[in-house]
C-alpha cells in the first residue's frame, strides 16, 4: 500500500495505490465519492502526478486506466523509502525487570495460579453443594423431629 492524492471533480481527498501496472492502477479512495466510474482523475504520489480513468469501481476501490506509462520502478522506489514505510520500526530491547525470569519458572508460576484457581472453584462448589444439602434435608428433619417431640 502505497499513500497518495486523489484529485477528482468532488476535490482532494486521501488514497492508497493497491497494486501497480504499467497501464493502470488499483487504488482504495477513501472518500466514497471521490471517483466516480468513466471520470478522469489526477493521482500524486511523491512527486509523480499519474492521470487516469477509472474504468471500474467497488466500494471504495477504483480501477484506473492510464493513457500514459506509468513509471512502475520509481513509484515503487519511493514507496520502499524510509519515510513512506506504514510499519514502525523495531523498538530498543529494554528488560525493566529486576531479574530476568526463565521459562521453567513461568511455567511453574502459572501452573501454581491455575491450580489455585481449581481449587477456588472446588471449594466454591463443594460450599455450594453442601447449602443445597443442607435445604433438601431440613424440612425433614424438621419434621422427624417434631414427630419425636423435641
Amino acid at each position: 500500500m502505497l499513500r497518495a492524492r486523489l484529485r477528482a471533480s468532488s476535490g482532494w481527498s486521501d488514497a492508497c495505490i493497491l497494486d501497480v501496472s504499467s497501464r493502470g492502477l488499483l487504488i482504495n479512495a477513501t472518500t466514497a465519492g471521490a471517483a466516480a466510474t468513466g471520470s478522469i482523475i489526477e493521482l500524486w504520489h511523491g512527486e509523480h502526478l499519474i492521470v487516469g480513468e477509472v474504468v471500474w469501481r467497488k466500494g471504495t476501490r477504483a480501477g484506473l486506466r492510464t493513457d500514459q506509462r506509468v513509471p512502475v520502478e520509481e513509484i515503487m522506489a519511493i514507496g520502499n523509502a524510509p519515510a513512506f514505510q506504514l510499519t514502525a520500526r523495531d523498538w530498543p530491547r529494554a528488560d525493566r525487570r529486576q531479574r530476568p525470569r526463565s521459562h521453567d519458572e513461568s511455567r511453574l508460576r502459572s501452573r501454581a495460579i491455575e491450580f489455585a484457581g481449581v481449587a477456588a472453584i472446588a471449594v466454591s462448589l463443594a460450599i455450594a453443594l453442601l447449602s443445597m444439602v443442607e435445604a433438601a434435608f431440613a424440612k425433614p428433619l424438621a419434621m422427624v423431629q417434631t414427630a419425636l417431640g423435641g
